[in-house]
């Protein structure tokens, strides 16, 4: 593991394997190295390409000098400036590709740092939503900032499961689980997560501002709503295409996603 330091001090730890074209792996909410899908989608790209595998500030072995759930736009701010620092010890350009919310941090560092240190963007089922699914995501966004200025730390990790998914049942066993305390020191990159993703809705702007190739990718199985993300992504961009992923949900596997990886960022 090394570690390199972003512009307000955080220390993000990371790892640089294998040879070729640099890419940063960008998780979603409550994921990091050891903890998530990007450790096996690392493994699966490291013969074509060098990856960078790194823990998200407030993350595994990262810190968090910014410390602050409410940060909003600053927080998307501060990770932008992490990928930028993660990208000159790489050696100075990077693609990245982000996973779920991970893809929105990804999505906007591109549009911030150009294409001379971001030449490719890959995302995997961003979750923008339809309109009528606006309204659940402001609620959300509204519950998680109230549980978090609580400190109420296994409320706000409760919103997000419920929010994925997760049935009460299924809530309750994480609750006695042996993880659960890793998980609430999570608690607070869940707001850095929704901040990423602005209002849920897919930002056309921002997508016109990137100015490199766009890869959108979603899972065959996957709900509608969730492969809207990656096909939005796609067709806003400036140069984008929308690929599916045969045979996956939004848990994609790392020998499925991987060959579509490698097509794109080896082109």
């Amino acid at each position: 593991m090394s570690t390199v330091t972003s512009p307000d001090g955080t220390s993000l730890a990371y790892e640089l394997d294998g040879s070729g074209p640099a890419v940063i792996l960008v998780d979603g909410a409550l994921c990091f190295r050891d903890a998530g899908p990007m450790r096996p989608i690392a493994a699966a790209l490291r013969d074509r390409l060098t990856v960078v595998l790194y823990d998200r500030r407030g993350r595994g072995e990262s810190t968090d000098a910014l410390a602050d759930p409410a940060a909003g736009a600053v927080a998307v701010a501060r990770e932008i400036d992490d990928l930028a620092a993660l990208i000159d010890a790489a050696g100075g350009s990077a693609s990245l590709f982000g996973m779920s919310s991970g893809g929105a941090l990804a999505l906007a560092a591109a549009a911030a740092l150009g294409a001379g240190r971001v030449p490719r963007v890959a995302v995997y089922e961003p979750p923008y939503l339809p309109d009528p699914m606006l309204p659940s995501a402001q609620a959300y966004t509204q519950q998680l900032r109230a549980a978090l200025a609580a400190d109420d730390r296994a409320g706000a990790v409760a919103l997000f499961l419920r929010r994925v998914g997760v049935p009460e049942a299924g809530i309750e066993g994480m609750r006695h689980s042996p993880g659960w305390d890793a998980t609430l020191a999570l608690a607070p990159t869940l707001a850095y997560d929704d901040a990423a993703m602005g209002d849920s809705r897919v930002p056309d702007d921002l997508l016109q501002a990137i100015p490199v190739p766009v890869l959108g990718l979603a899972g065959e199985q996957t709900p509608d709503f969730l492969r809207l993300g990656a096909e939005g992504v796609a067709s806003g961009a400036q140069d984008g295409t929308y690929e599916i992923v045969a045979g996956q949900t939004h848990d994609v596997s790392a020998d499925a996603v991987a060959p579509h990886l490698l097509r794109f960022l080896t082109a």
